[in-house]
């Protein structure tokens, strides 16, 4: 007779379900795992042989087979413990099959048999709800799982606990959801003075989800700004918390099951590599890109990055997703995330500081914001030239708005884009409409279509930066609380997108 169990394999953020099939039968006494399993799979075997001679359970001088169905998907992790021991319980006949049938489990063991944590409980618990079964996770993992209230979770700390529950002799308490992580204290707008233009197009691109480029001398605020950008952002939707905590969960961030409604906020160094920002690796992990879905990726000094990591951007910040293709794997991840970059004019930082900068002026500034190709520049809506600030002006009050003021703001333009968009899949932010949505939301009236006509053919702009243009009026006409895109808004979408070279 054939035992079953069911865990599950990920391919991203998707939990694929995992038939897991053990048999006992007679001959040379052997423990094998097959349906392409990897090293990780494998070594299951000694885990659960260990774990149950802990609770001296003795395994039969028979031929134990265990496949992991479908055969030809890979296996890889060791959170198929768990499932691999249920499955030889229930062949031994230690455990009820049926009840062993209708669990989806995953979890790592020790050799005393302990349940150790594993990533992923959260799209499993997804996946176990989908096919109407119970999870069956570690107990650090069941708070996490929780989380999902269309599926009962079961939370044990060992394997007796599990073999105590399916017996009956002390039936687990469903584990309950961890708290929504509080928002740390945020930076506020009020620490920077002056840069009051600046300010200005933070407010934008938060609004409408609009990528940044800053560019200014050394000190100059740039990095301050953007570490301000989260204060200002309004918190993350139930289904935007559970999109990103899916991911983070696979990445293993998630901090004792807890949930956060704060964006994300990814600033990964510029000695990056490839795998690190675009995902890849062992088991084609995501990357920056996608851990900052539905939040920042702050990118500082960004010619400095190689220039191939800056080109594999393009595609995911045109089309919200990143394809992590790789010889035994093709994995496809979320990845809606506002860029905000900032860059030097020049290796030295003071292109327009005469009397600072190098000799090489201004043919160093050309071939260092250079690094930034025509094509990816084409794709950042906004282009700020942030000024350096005098000391003396360091001493003066605070000026403008606090990031609670525009943070209001910005809460209300992106209530009412929520309200134009209806729920249309896709559609969140302005920054994500497109062809005939964007013509009907963003259409400018005839003052503002003349200007915009004017610039297009004046600065040759192309039919992407046109659209991204209209975008970014249509943002600047929601902050104004204006159902209609007017002359003023186009101008300082106008303004934006025409602020550094190279220009498009």
């Amino acid at each position: 007779m054939v035992a079953l169990a069911y865990t599950v394999a990920f391919e991203g953020v998707e939990a694929r379900p995992v038939e897991v099939q053990c048999a006992i039968s007679p001959g040379v006494p052997a423990f094998a795992i097959v349906g392409l399993p990897d090293k990780a799979v494998s070594e299951a075997r000694e885990r659960v042989r260990a774990a149950l001679n802990a609770l001296s359970i003795a395994l039969p001088s028979k031929r134990i087979t265990v496949n992991l169905s479908p055969a030809d998907m890979p296996k890889e992790g060791s959170h198929f413990d768990l499932p691999i021991a249920l499955a030889l319980l229930a062949a031994l006949e230690v455990l009820p099959h049926d009840d062993v049938a209708r669990t989806v489990a995953l979890g790592e063991l020790s050799l005393t048999g302990l349940l150790m944590p594993v990533i992923g409980a959260l799209p499993a618990a997804m996946a176990a709800a989908e096919d109407e079964r119970m999870l069956l996770c570690p107990r650090a993992c069941g708070a996490e799982a929780a989380w999902v209230d269309a599926t009962k979770v079961i939370a044990p700390a060992s394997l007796a606990e599990v073999i105590r529950h399916y017996t009956g002799a002390h039936v687990l308490e469903p584990a309950v959801p961890g708290e929504v992580t509080d928002a740390p204290a945020a930076r506020d707008l009020r620490d920077v003075k002056g840069q009051e233009r600046a300010k200005r197009a933070l407010e934008i691109a938060a609004a409408g989800r609009h990528h940044l480029l800053m560019t200014g001398s050394p000190g100059s605020g740039k990095s301050m700004l953007a570490a301000r950008l989260p204060g200002i952002l309004p918190p993350l939707t139930p289904i935007e918390a559970l999109e990103t905590s899916m991911i983070h969960s696979l990445a293993g961030l998630l901090d004792e099951g807890g949930i956060s409604r704060v964006r994300p906020f990814r600033e990964p160094h510029h000695t990056a590599s490839m795998p690190a920002i675009v995902g890849g690796g062992r088991a084609a992990k995501p990357g920056e890109i996608s851990l900052a879905h539905n939040g920042v990726l702050f990118l500082d000094e960004l010619p400095e990055f190689p220039r191939p990591v800056l080109e594999t951007l393009r595609q995911p910040i045109e089309t919200g997703e990143v394809m992590v293709a790789r010889a035994n794997a093709h994995i496809r991840y979320p990845c809606r995330f506002l860029l905000v970059a900032a860059a030097n004019p020049c290796r030295c930082g003071h292109l327009a500081e005469p009397d600072k900068a190098c000799g090489r002026a201004p043919l160093c500034g050309e071939d260092y914001l250079g690094r930034i190709s025509g094509p990816l520049m084409d794709r950042i809506d906004i282009r700020l030239e942030v000024p350096p600030v005098a000391f003396s002006d360091l001493d003066l009050p605070p000026s403008g708005d606090g990031s609670a003021e525009v943070a209001a703001r910005v809460a209300a333009a992106r209530t009412r884009q929520a309200a134009r968009f209806d729920g249309r899949e896709g559609l969140r932010t302005n920054a994500d409409a497109e062809g005939q949505v964007l013509e009907g939301i963003a259409a400018p009236d005839p003052e503002g279509r003349e200007l915009l006509t004017k610039v297009a053919e004046r600065f040759a702009l192309t039919a992407r930066g046109y659209h991204r243009v209209l975008r970014v009026a249509r943002t600047i006409a929601d902050l104004d609380d204006s159902d209609d895109v007017r002359r003023p808004h186009v101008a300082e979408a106008v303004a934006y997108r025409l602020s550094t070279a190279p220009t498009s």
